[in-house]
């Protein structure tokens, strides 16, 4: 099902599509950036579903819904930014309260989604799979709220364990291709709650970030860049405080992201910045998506043929769904050790299975489809 919205106060206009349906439900993040499309809303719905199914685990309380995904054409820096947001889901609101489970991706944050659902009279942004919850929705909305009141090194778990899970997915990429993490080196485009998430965990593997992108441009140093003090000074929507640069940190051209020779690529912000003509001259070793659908299909053949791995981001930006679903339902307690094992087990896992799955030349996102379907069949066996 795809829905239309047209802002009636400015120029915004907002998309949904709902590409399945499971016990009635789907579940998929709300993005806003301008030039946001109907057809990227849907390219991102579809990964929504192969990510719910590839993360069934038998013996789990929570089984995998359906996916969607909501996007507004709209600057989130603007600001009549929030009275976009608020408008487009006060005119979501029917399919909010029964069909769609929504939380953060690009340009939004979830406490202005939490905030507006509370305003709506709505328990949480995911009430239409509390009916589910086997002990019912309060302790399961309870674990919620310990889990984000949780934190690592003064940012929120919420924020953290997408990225944690990119990294895993790195880390574990990177010795299917015989690369020691240690010493590794490492390009990341985007400095959100995603890219800054698999940046600190990279760092703490021992691998070297060597340049990190964001709006203004790439921030290089070739020795490896001090990821917690630019953490520490980043803004609200992954911008980089220029004046904390420090010794050997300089500023390049944004678009240099693509041409700086690293060990592993991870492209953290929008989608499609990996086309052909970047494919088939970017000096990686190996892509991780933590941005959704970040490799356009030829540049991703591109990319296999010159032995180039891409894991595709239906496993290895799966853990901030995943993990929601899993502490609302009580398959993890509302921690970050219990959340960072999960996460290890996973997504470690996953890639491990992808790489022994595909042949040499071939890319990995077809036995990640595979694996996703089986699960999902397994998943339908069990209910």
């Amino acid at each position: 099902m795809t829905v239309s919205w047209a802002d009636t106060e400015t120029e915004a206009r907002g998309y949904l599509v709902i590409d399945s349906l499971v016990r009635g439900i789907a579940g998929g993040g709300l993005r806003m950036r301008p030039g946001c499309t109907m057809t990227e809303v849907g390219d991102l719905a579809r990964a929504m579903t192969l990510k719910e199914a590839i993360a069934y685990r038998p013996g789990d309380a929570y089984r995998p819904l359906g996916g969607a995904k909501g996007g507004i054409d709209f600057d989130p820096a603007d600001a009549r930014a929030h009275g976009v947001l608020r408008r487009y889901l006060e005119a979501m609101l029917p399919l909010l309260e029964v069909r769609w489970a929504v939380g953060e991706d690009l340009g939004v944050r979830q406490d202005d989604l939490d905030a507006l659902a509370g305003e709506f009279g709505l328990r949480s942004t995911v009430d239409p799979a509390l009916r589910y919850v086997g002990d019912g929705p309060e302790p399961g909305l309870a674990r919620l709220a310990a889990a984000f009141a949780t934190s690592d090194r003064g940012i929120g778990l919420g924020e953290l364990v997408g990225g944690y899970g990119v990294a895993r997915a790195a880390l574990s990429a990177l010795g299917q291709i015989g690369r020691d993490p240690v010493g590794a080196t490492a390009v990341i485009q985007g400095f959100g709650s995603m890219g800054g998430a698999t940046a600190r965990y990279l760092v703490d593997a021992g691998v070297r970030v060597i340049a990190i992108a964001d709006a203004d441009g790439l921030v290089a140093n070739d020795d490896g860049l001090d990821v917690e003090r630019l953490l520490a000074t980043r803004d609200l929507r992954g911008g980089i405080d220029r004046a904390a640069l420090g010794p050997g940190e300089r500023e390049l051209a944004r678009d240099r992201w693509a041409s700086t020779p690293a060990d592993v690529v991870i492209p953290a912000a929008i989608s499609y910045v990996i086309d052909a003509p970047v494919a088939a001259s970017l000096p990686a070793a190996l892509v991780v998506e933590a941005a959704n659908v970040a490799t356009l299909p030829d540049a991703e053949a591109e990319l296999a043929s010159r032995g180039v791995p891409v894991v595709p981001d239906i496993i290895a930006n799966l853990a901030t769904n995943a993990w929601w679903w899993w502490t609302l339902f009580g398959d993890v307690d509302p921690t970050p050790a219990a959340a960072f094992a999960r996460v290890d087990e996973t997504i470690g896992g996953l890639v491990d299975e992808a790489f022994r799955r595909t042949a040499s030349g071939q890319p990995l996102r077809t036995a990640a489809l595979a694996m996703a379907q089986e699960r999902s069949e397994a998943a339908a066996a069990g209910a």
